[in-house]
């Protein structure tokens, strides 16, 4: 008896994972630069936690909304060309079939054997639109991301990720880079979760990611300086 093999891909499909990850990275990176910002030019806490509180709303909603907006404007626009295709394959199945022995054909696949199967899916337009929409499209109808999962994802995960430099804070702690050094914790510790989930070294994944966040810290803590100082 031949063993059967079993194995499981990870969700690549950029749904719910690609705006979860954006939406934390986006949220840690935001509030980082925002807090440094402002902390540039006053270190008054309660001024940093109004600036953070209002960075972690504003940007949960936003990316909400942005992740919502993007995933339904790309399955709307993915059924127009289904319909369209499903249409051709009504009008014209001929054309259709020969399409896809050309692309099979291309591949490597026998001639013969192409052409058998394209005469088979011929006569099943729904099938045969399953078919033409993985090959031309690079999609499955039927497996489509969810904009509200997206959405979800991306709005909780900003927030997650934005009140992270906030803790110190919100404890009472007056130190700016407490809070950033907090901050910058969490942004390796994201890229180092989000590296696992693609085989690269973790400490690579924290490090960029890190290194990322520092330099948007350094950029907006040296604008709110020197408003700070023209201000005064």
């Amino acid at each position: 008896m031949t063993a059967v093999i079993e194995h499981h891909h990870a969700d690549v499909s950029g749904g719910w994972l690609r705006a979860a990850t954006f939406g934390a990275m986006d949220g840690l990176v935001t509030n980082i630069a925002l807090i440094a910002g402002v902390g540039g030019a006053s270190t008054d806490r309660h001024l940093l936690v109004l600036t953070g509180m209002a960075g972690l709303v504003a940007g949960a909603i936003s990316m909400g909304i942005g992740e919502w907006t993007s995933v339904r404007t790309q399955n709307e626009q993915i059924a127009a060309e289904l319909d369209k295709e499903l249409h051709e394959l009504r009008v014209n199945p001929e054309a259709e079939a020969e399409e896809l022995v050309a692309m099979w054909t291309a591949r490597g696949l026998p001639p013969d054997l192409a052409r058998q199967v394209a005469e088979v899916l011929k006569r099943h337009p729904e099938q045969a639109l399953r078919v033409h929409a993985q090959e031309e499209l690079g999609v499955v109808p039927d497996e489509l991301p969810s904009p509200w999962t997206a959405a979800g994802s991306s709005f909780v995960c900003f927030a997650v990720g934005a009140v992270i430099p906030l803790l110190t804070l919100l404890l009472g702690y007056d130190d700016l880079w407490a809070a950033l050094a907090v901050g910058g914790l969490g942004l390796f510790a994201a890229g180092a979760v989000v590296s696992r989930l693609t085989a690269r070294p973790w400490w690579l994944g924290g490090l960029r990611q890190l290194v990322l966040g520092l330099l948007a810290a350094v950029l907006t803590y040296a604008v709110g300086a020197l408003i700070g100082v023209n201000v005064a």
